[in-house]
């Protein structure tokens, strides 16, 4: 399956972005789909997943209460909505996708499938 990324880009701190990432396959809704984020030097890290129902969702400590991640199966595409932005969610943002659900969600070596990234920076 082939992700694609896009609502990147420069935000004030406080401010909001919404990412979107839109997949190829049509069985896009036996996926679960996540969102990592890698800022430089730094190793990537899981922000939020959303089970192909939407009925299950999990969040970093760090995003949570200011992140919400949703998906549209119809449309193939899953978001993260980036509310209270600080310069520390400055990073690289990717989407990511599996269809094991026994293993970490939280892990990288959990998705088999990955997106090109999208740049988020927030301005203090």
């Amino acid at each position: 399956v082939r992700l694609v990324e896009s609502g990147g880009g420069l935000v004030q701190a406080g401010g909001s972005l919404r990412l979107s990432c839109a997949a190829s396959e049509r069985t896009f809704s036996i996926y679960t789909m996540a969102w990592f984020r890698q800022a430089p030097g730094k190793e990537r890290e899981f922000v939020a997943a959303t089970s192909w129902s939407a009925d299950n969702t999990n969040y970093a400590d760090s995003v949570k209460g200011r992140f919400t991640i949703s998906r549209d199966n119809a449309k193939n595409t899953v978001y993260l909505q980036m509310n209270s932005l600080k310069p520390e969610d400055t990073a690289v943002y990717y989407c990511a996708a599996r269809v094991d659900t026994t293993t970490d969600y939280a892990r990288t070596s959990s998705y088999a499938y990955w997106g090109q990234g999208t740049q988020v920076t927030v301005s203090s």
